[in-house]
């Protein structure tokens, strides 16, 4: 078993896995229940979209017997690798290109390649017989195959962020036999996201922003019904509590790239970017985030002459946005306009 470390924020090194918004594959108001037996199983219940890939979303109640103290589990959901280390328990399979360097010590010793983020290597992971497999958000459509292989569940945001991190950390707690410190830790974190919050109300309004391939793209609060992806971009706003430099950002952008014009005339007291490139691996092909925004029009904005231009670790914001260690990463960025 791999060497567990304490829960505490770590530096990054950036991943190069290829990652693209996923949609969540419950309903954004599904609750996902779960309820122990004496069997020694878990009840997992949620509601899981049936629908194909262009299709309108069709729910169906799926419920699956999840074994406790599972020896050897699965997971292409990268925010449950996070979670499940943060715990003590470690993952005996995984997309392993698409692991962040953060989080390679939550895998096994002689963890297995189960495939990408998108596709399974079924063959394999049969073979290894696993007792539990996690998929959510861009794996989420891999249900049908990897549930003919072993109890299978989809632990991606069907919620709200906190909802979300809430439920599959009490679960995961469950799963393990930590419950205790899985509420420790989630009192932590809430202490952490209150400290954020209070900084972000003293910062003044501001505008997150997504750079990628040269391009700038505002970044919205998340609509009630919004899947995953939704829910990752609204992040600063809606569990932060950063005041939007706009009212509605989507309407004044069209969903579009935005000018270095728009960010001048609209002037956010704080600017917060993240740079997908690095996220994904891409970065060499065009330029870094910081050099996009190194320019006339950009030192002219009151973020940048307040030296309020915040780059947030771009792996945590867009690759795994969840899980706790990575929620801890994010309020560690936060906080740096305290400094």
């Amino acid at each position: 078993m791999s060497s567990r470390r304490p829960f505490v924020a770590t530096s990054l090194v950036l991943v190069s896995a290829l990652a693209l918004a996923g949609c969540a594959s419950a309903s954004a108001d599904a609750d996902p229940e779960t309820s122990e037996n004496e069997a020694g199983t878990i009840t997992y219940t949620w509601d899981r979209n049936v629908a194909g890939e262009d299709e309108e979303p069709t729910y169906e109640e799926t419920t699956v017997e999840v074994p406790k103290n599972p020896e050897k589990i699965v997971a292409f959901e990268m925010s449950s690798l996070d979670s499940i280390g943060a715990l003590g328990g470690e993952v005996a399979g995984a997309p392993l290109e698409s692991v962040p360097e953060y989080l390679k010590d939550n895998l096994a010793d002689d963890a297995f390649n189960a495939g990408t983020l998108f596709e399974a290597d079924l063959i394999e992971i049969e073979a290894q017989q696993p007792d539990l497999i996690i998929i959510g958000g861009r794996s989420s459509g891999l249900y049908d195959e990897l549930s003919e292989i072993a109890p299978t569940i989809d632990l991606g945001i069907s919620d709200t962020y906190l909802n979300t991190l809430e439920r599959n950390t009490e679960f995961f707690g469950e799963l393990l036999g930590a419950e205790d410190e899985a509420s420790a830790l989630l009192d932590e974190l809430n202490a952490g996201i209150d400290e954020a919050k209070a900084a972000t109300a003293d910062a003044g309004n501001g505008l997150a922003v997504m750079v990628s391939g040269g391009e700038l793209k505002a970044m919205s609060p998340a609509p009630a019904e919004g899947g995953s992806a939704q829910v990752r971009g609204g992040l600063l706003y809606d569990v932060f509590g950063v005041e939007p430099a706009i009212d509605d950002i989507k309407a004044a952008t069209h969903g579009d790239p935005i000018s270095f014009e728009f960010l001048l005339e609209h002037d956010p007291e704080t600017l917060w970017v993240v740079d997908r490139d690095a996220a994904t691996g891409s970065a060499e092909d065009g330029m870094a985030a910081a050099q996009v925004l190194d320019n006339d029009i950009v030192e002219q904005t009151a973020a940048f002459t307040n030296d309020k231009i915040v780059y947030l670790n771009p792996t945590a914001w867009y690759i795994v946005y969840g899980g706790l260690e990575t929620t801890q990463l994010m309020i560690d960025d936060v906080l740096q306009i305290t400094e």
